[in-house]
């Protein structure tokens, strides 16, 4: 049998070639695999629930281009809406009616969006929500949860301060100290810190930001009442409750957390699975606030690709595929068999394995405590993630490269593919604790 490295050999000739012209070899942190120290696996193509890498070799897909693809890669009815699109051209500039049609299909599906802007990614639909918050209340402090991330934009590039509900310090270099102080992190799952900053920084809070289910740290759920708790306290205190949807969008259900949860935020950003595997996003929220944005008001927001007519076809192709009946009862039984599955398995093994799960995404910590916020996140034992992942890649299972991801299941998945992944897992737990 070859080694690891044989079997990886075009991979690895591909990302040295890579970090010659690429920082990191790479155009996003995780795809490095930093964090399971093995070398990046570049992939060649990938159809429903598989990937395929340069060197020939096939994987079941928990990835899925970390969220979108929900449907599985490169669905007909996806594809075929896309050659619809290019066949009038890729991008033109100006007014078209796919962007009113894509904006339909999310104002009916979620509560509290009445309006929407489109953008082309969820860093940007972040910022831009942020920066019409501010303008909305004539006030320039966040509140955002520790482990939570909103994307690469100044503000959120932030670590907790040295107490809780005072200001943020740079977790960047290039990031202004001078503008991470108007960032306060509090701890996830803590409703209290949240009333402190509030208490501390009185008047100076324009918007409370959380993903309403962390999905950047792992996956960590709401408490019961928290995320209630949130719009208590942003209804008291003046401030605008802002949901990061870009994982949970039309994830955990079709009309996302607001309506797995019944709370409804007053600005919600959304990316990911809008986009049909494109590079699309959104923010949106109530009239009166997403009326202040220009040309309808001052706030000045724009982007020369956004809603590019390629990326509207396959979002609106994407959200009718969603809007069918079943579709979330499906992804709900697969991704309900791989909890059971995953820790059935690690049990077995006599490894230390906490699962947290909303839908159709999940992770497991190795550790044996309850995971709640980013300090329970921190508690997961990496070396033996490693091994796992390693074990994993090794048995035709693709999973994120990070002990802090989740993973994603699709509906082209099989009951076929849940049985092979848990079974590498019986196998690979073994080899995580006795490597």
């Amino acid at each position: 049998m070859k080694d690891t490295h044989d079997r990886h050999a075009r991979s690895q000739a591909a990302y040295a070639a890579a970090c010659r012209l690429l920082p990191g070899g790479v155009n996003s942190p995780v795809r490095a695999f930093g964090g399971v120290d093995i070398g990046p696996v570049f992939i060649a193509s990938a159809r429903g629930a598989r990937v395929f890498d340069v060197d020939g070799r096939e994987y079941i897909d928990y990835v899925g281009s970390w969220g979108p693809m929900i449907l599985g890669h490169a669905h007909p009815d996806v594809i075929a809406a896309i050659h619809k699109a290019v066949d009038r051209g890729t991008s033109f500039g100006a007014p078209t009616l796919a962007e009113t049609a894509l904006a339909e299909r999310i104002v009916d599906a979620m509560a509290s969006i009445e309006k929407v802007r489109l953008v082309s990614s969820g860093t940007e639909a972040v910022m831009s929500a942020v920066r019409l918050a501010r303008a909305f209340t004539g006030r320039d402090t966040i509140v955002k949860m520790a482990g939570c991330y909103h994307g690469h934009s100044d503000s959120f590039l932030v670590a907790a301060g040295s107490g809780v509900a005072e200001h943020g310090t740079a977790s960047s270099p290039g990031v202004p100290q001078a503008l991470a102080k108007l960032t306060v992190v509090v701890p996830y799952n803590d409703a209290a810190a949240v009333a402190a900053a509030f208490e501390n920084h009185p008047d100076r809070i324009a918007a409370v930001l959380v993903e309403p289910v962390a999905a950047n740290m792992g996956v960590v759920s709401p408490a019961e009442g928290y995320l209630a708790a949130l719009r208590r306290l942003c209804d008291e205190n003046g401030a605008l409750l802002i949901f990061d949807e870009v994982i949970t969008g039309f994830r955990v259900a079709f009309g996302g957390a607001q309506e797995l949860y019944g709370v409804h935020a007053d600005l919600t950003c959304l990316g990911k699975i809008i986009g049909g595997g494109l590079p699309l996003a959104a923010f949106g929220g109530r009239a009166g606030i997403m009326d202040r944005l220009a040309p309808a008001g001052k706030v000045y927001q724009a982007g020369t690709l956004s809603g590019n007519p390629i990326a509207t076809a396959a979002a609106v192709a994407t959200l009718d595929l969603l809007a069918r009946p079943r579709c979330y009862e499906r992804l709900e039984s697969l991704s309900a068999a791989l909890e059971t599955g995953l820790a059935d398995a690690a049990a077995r093994a006599g490894v230390p394995l906490t699962i947290n799960r909303v839908g159709s995404i999940l992770s497991g910590f190795f550790c044996d405590r309850p995971v709640r916020n980013f300090a329970d996140v921190q508690t997961t034992d990496i070396a033996c993630f490693k091994r796992f992942f390693a074990g994993m890649l090794e048995r035709g299972v693709y999973l994120a490269p990070s002990a802090y991801e989740a993973m994603f299941v699709s509906l082209a998945h099989t009951d076929s593919d849940i049985e092979r992944t848990i079974q590498a897992a019986r196998e690979s737990f073994q080899t995580a604790i006795h490597p």
